[in-house]
């Protein structure tokens, strides 16, 4: 499907340096920046202790129960 769809862009293309451009821009590496110049960084790790995870697996067995009920 992906080789299906740079075909399409190249032969959308007008010209080997349109092409070129094209292919340029769909093979370039992500930004880095975000809004403002300002580098993008991950979100911070969520940690859970085992009685956390427990609970969560708790709320989700509930939940379960509650839709396989309708």
């Amino acid at each position: 499907m992906l080789a299906a769809a740079e075909a399409a862009i190249e032969d959308a293309a007008e010209d080997q340096a349109e092409r070129d451009r094209n292919r340029a821009k769909l093979y370039a590496p992500p930004r880095v920046a975000g809004p403002g110049g300002q580098r993008m960084r991950p979100p911070p790790a969520i940690r859970v202790d085992q009685a956390g995870a427990q609970a969560l697996m708790a709320q989700l067995a509930a939940e379960d129960a509650r839709l396989g009920s309708r």
